[in-house]
């Protein structure tokens, strides 16, 4: 998962990185609420940990900002300071969905995010996974369309995997590139695209079949269901 820390003390963040990334995320770090703001613009994440005091702004408008501008499904932990029951209210009105107190103990960091990103999306499975004509067999890492394979590459076939998990969202092209290709990865910009296109022709991605990529400028993709017109035949049987 993508993980944005805030916090105007480094040393706290660097414990946030190192947790994070070895429970497996990857974390994006910054001490001004100004930064932040300025990537939740372009840049999209699964989990937010916030500071409550910050030096250009508090905790709990940057809360209020991400439910008016983004939602009530991004999940946000407030780790801080502050320890009051009225100031566990106050964090949890905003908006924040956890309150865990300073000094951080790693451990129950990794509990707290990892009970988060439980609730707001669904857990690695390998089971089945089926939407509509499209049906994902995670442990032959395969996809079939309509019962017939569809000859994937591996990357590819994560690609295809991770957007319908997260049908809906819209995901910012950094979002993509470090998930599918890891944080360290030199991918240039045309590799997303090529790969997007490439699942748009291999698996049909148009409305008649009741699914589309969109692309959104200076942000990145959203992978949505969608009506299939009533004058559009459905998906036919067979791949063509």
């Amino acid at each position: 998962m993508r993980i944005a820390a805030l916090d105007d003390d480094t040393l706290q963040l660097e414990l946030f990185t190192h947790a994070l990334t070895d429970m497996g995320h990857v974390c994006r770090t910054y001490t001004t609420g100004a930064a932040l703001l300025k990537d939740l613009r372009r840049e999209t994440f699964d989990l937010l940990i916030v500071d409550w005091h910050l030096p250009d702004t508090t905790g709990p408008e940057i809360v209020g900002w991400v439910r008016e501008h983004i939602g009530a499904d991004l999940p946000i932990l407030f780790v801080t300071n502050r320890q009051e029951e009225r100031d566990i209210v106050q964090g949890l009105a905003c908006g924040a969905d956890d309150f865990m107190a300073k000094p951080v103990r790693v451990g129950e960091l990794s509990a707290r995010v990892g009970a988060l990103l439980r609730r707001a999306y669904p857990a690695a499975t390998n089971h089945v996974l089926e939407f509509g004509p499209y049906r994902f067999l995670p442990e032959t890492r395969t996809l079939e369309m309509n019962g017939a394979p569809v000859e994937l590459k591996t990357r590819e076939y994560e690609l295809a995997l991770f957007l319908f998990q997260n049908m809906g969202r819209l995901l910012s092209r950094d979002h993509l590139r470090e998930i599918i290709w890891g944080q360290s990865a030199e991918v240039i910009s045309r590799s997303l695209d090529t790969h997007i296109s490439r699942l748009r022709t291999l698996l049909d991605l148009r409305p008649a079949n009741g699914y589309m990529i969109t692309a959104v400028y200076g942000v990145g993709y959203r992978f949505e269901a969608v009506k299939p017109p009533e004058d559009e035949p459905a998906a036919s049987a067979t791949l063509p």
